[in-house]
């Protein structure tokens, strides 16, 4: 077991962000992976930035990055190792959107227990480690901290109404649709890992992803997350665990929750 610095994670992240934005602004190319994803030079060089800064770090434990395993550099993920998206929302990215993120987490016996999520375009930050979480602004051009981390937390009492979050796609999606609609929720939009991010500030109360994602998308904010208080489980309501390496690091669905009535109003509504 290890304990870093969440300072030392958080500008890991903002180093990758600033390379992110350098190459956006001097223009880039995309290509197609084998999987029909999308990727660019700045998933690349802001993947090699955090690999080379995790490897200094903890220079012991495996990093399971979105890049390398598209790459076929795929290490044995044990009880320890790291989860990283250096460009969550690639796609967006592309087209010129500011809806991105670098999500850096560590895995710990299955449960992410350090993350870090950072937006480059827009500045916020979030992080949290076992027992706190925060949130603070950055400047967007340097990618440094403009406000201190704040401590933030999730929504302990049930709301009047239940707040659900889901993205501009998934969120329009059929059963997204029947859960809101069975809660009787007010569906909030948000964009890559923010979504767990609202939930651990107390600004949403589920978020359901009924769609497969890879563990590296999910696996900071879920950090996070369970610092602030709440946690994700899976549809059949079993907790959300990491390394399936065999799997492919896929997650067939989710639902984010801030509170034990959040999480069983979320059962409930998926019958």
């Amino acid at each position: 077991m290890i304990n870093p610095k969440l300072s030392d994670l958080i500008d890991l992240a903002l180093a990758a962000g600033r390379e992110i934005m350098i190459v956006r602004a001097a223009g880039f190319d995309e290509k197609t992976k084998l999987d029909g994803s999308i990727v660019t030079i700045a998933d690349q060089r802001a993947e090699a930035i955090i690999e080379q800064g995790l490897a200094r770090i903890a220079p012991d434990v495996p990093m399971i990055g979105e890049e390398a395993v598209a790459d076929g550099r795929i290490p044995q993920c044990g009880e320890l190792f790291w989860c990283v998206d250096p460009l969550d929302g690639t796609r967006g990215f592309a087209k010129g959107g500011d809806e991105f993120t670098v999500n850096i987490a560590l895995v710990q016996n299955g449960t992410p227990t350090h993350g870090v999520v950072y937006a480059p375009a827009t500045g916020e930050l979030y992080a949290g480690e076992p027992g706190a979480a925060f949130a603070a602004r950055c400047e967007v051009a340097t990618a440094t901290l403009q406000t201190p981390l704040a401590a933030i937390s999730a929504q302990r009492e049930k709301p009047t109404q239940w707040r659900i979050v889901a993205s501009e796609t998934s969120g329009r999606d059929a059963r997204t649709g029947d859960f809101v609609r069975t809660l009787d929720g007010a569906v909030k939009h948000a964009s890559s890992s923010i979504k767990f991010c609202l939930v651990a500030a107390g600004e949403a109360d589920l978020y359901p992803r009924f769609g497969e994602v890879c563990e590296w998308d999910a696996a900071a904010g879920h950090a996070i997350l369970r610092a602030a208080g709440g946690d994700i489980m899976r549809l059949d309501g079993a907790p959300l665990k990491y390394g399936d390496r065999d799997g492919g690091f896929l997650v067939r669905g989710f639902v984010a929750y801030a509170n034990e009535d959040a999480k069983r109003a979320a059962l409930n509504a998926m019958g």
